[in-house]
């Protein structure tokens, strides 16, 4: 049995919370490898809503989940969503999740930073969630970060924050925010430490054991290929690897460990915050397709730029991720239309272009080249085999899976983790 590594193949919010939680039924263990809580998986379980940002979406199921290493953790937060979650009846226990010990941790000091920097930039801001995310990031790769193994180590504690503040502080004074207090950073963490800690351990190797025993791992990807720091529309993308590859680097595990690859994929395209989007609709279209898919943020509540599908960008993060099929998402909210419209290439001026170019300026330049698609006016909400779904829709999903090169291996019809059809099982690769 193989693997199943989860990513989102557009701009993040194509879906994976459900997919995932749908998949945990198969799988032994869950891990989130990348980002922080940033992100946001909504499930719904049995009509019960459950909104997840750090925890690993196994944990509703009960399965055994691992926070990664490569996830920047804010303490506070993370303690905050167990809590929540457990007030819906789903307790976290050190059995249930299991958090890296080399995990870095975002710090309040992130967070002031980070919107201090959006505040500063005006028009020019990349559109963050503002939680600290970047910063944490950058002190990790400028090895002054500090690790949740650290929490265990009250000695070495103020050394650590004192680099780390060596190199805030000159920030803070440039961005007009007061200086940072050692001693209150210090106290901090001394007091959430025990709170945090029965969750830490070696994780890369409970997942070796985990994998030597035969069972099946589920590596939860968060945001979108598209949002990824070498891959994705620069500088308008978060601050990690969001791609395939990073779920072997940010669990601990070999570059075998991904296995089968499932891309998830939106029926039509969404973006959050700045950045390009050539198939954006301004126009009650996209307002349409805003309020049937209710595109809200889980995590900051902003309304999402809706637009047409994009194969050229699908396509693309295909190739990326090496992904073997993909989870095709929210068809039902393309009902009633009477005419589609699929991106299958881009424009500059004269030129065409089958793919999106790396610079800035070209990618807000590229203009859509559409091709048409009949519509259908029967509802495709609920349906669980390709048997109920109009001809259409059938049509529009053997169509993607023409112009994307891949193919369409579950398909999700509402948010309700039952409305899935399986047209080929991940875990048998």
């Amino acid at each position: 049995m193989a693997n199943v590594t989860v990513v989102g193949a557009q701009w993040g919010d194509e879906g994976k919370g459900k997919i995932v939680d749908w998949l945990s039924n198969r799988a032994d263990v869950v891990v989130r490898f990348q980002g922080g809580h940033n992100a946001g998986h909504t499930l719904v379980v049995d009509g019960k809503v459950y909104k997840l940002s750090l925890l690993p979406s196994g944990v509703v199921q009960g399965k055994l989940s691992v926070i990664g290493n490569g996830v920047v953790v804010d303490p506070w937060a993370l303690l905050d969503e167990i809590g929540r979650i457990a007030a819906q009846g789903v307790a976290i226990t050190p059995e249930l999740l299991v958090l890296a010990d080399n995990a870095c941790l975002i710090l309040p000091l992130h967070r002031d930073l980070d919107a201090a920097r959006e505040a500063a930039a005006g028009a020019n801001r990349i559109g963050t969630t503002g939680r600290g995310i970047g910063p944490a990031y950058e002190d990790k790769v400028g090895r002054r970060a500090i690790r949740v193994a650290d929490l265990a180590d009250a000695e070495a504690l103020k050394p650590k924050i004192d680099r780390l503040l060596a190199h805030h502080q000159a920030l803070r004074k440039g961005l007009d925010l007061p200086e940072a207090d050692a001693g209150e950073i210090l106290q901090q963490l001394l007091d959430v430490a025990p709170k945090v800690l029965p969750f830490a351990r070696p994780a890369w190797r409970t997942l070796d054991q985990v994998v030597k025993a035969g069972r099946r791992v589920l590596f939860e990807g968060a945001q979108g290929a598209l949002l990824d720091v070498d891959h994705g529309t620069y500088p308008f993308v978060t601050s990690s690897n969001t791609v395939a590859g990073q779920a072997a680097a940010g669990s601990g595990l070999g570059p075998r460990a991904p296995g089968f690859v499932l891309g998830i994929v939106k029926a039509y395209t969404t973006r959050v915050g700045e950045g390009p989007f050539p198939t954006e609709l301004t126009d009650e279209v996209g307002q349409r397709l805003g309020e049937r898919g209710h595109e809200f943020g889980t995590v900051t509540g902003r309304a999402r730029r809706c637009g047409w599908f994009d194969a050229v960008l699908v396509r693309q993060s295909i190739a990326i991720n090496g992904i073997h099929g993909i989870a095709l998402t929210k068809l039902d909210v393309l009902d009633g239309f009477d005419k589609l419209k699929v991106c299958v290439g881009y424009r500059i001026g004269d030129r065409a272009l089958d793919y999106l170019p790396a610079g800035l300026k070209d990618q807000a330049g590229v203009e859509p080249i559409y091709e048409y698609l009949d519509g259908w006016s029967e509802s495709t909400q609920g349906a669980r085999s390709t048997k109920d779904l109009p001809a259409n829709a059938v049509k529009y999903v053997r169509r993607i899976e023409e112009l994307i090169e891949a193919p369409v291996a579950l398909l999700s019809t509402s948010p309700e983790r039952d409305d899935t059809i399986l047209m080929r099982d991940p875990f048998q690769g």
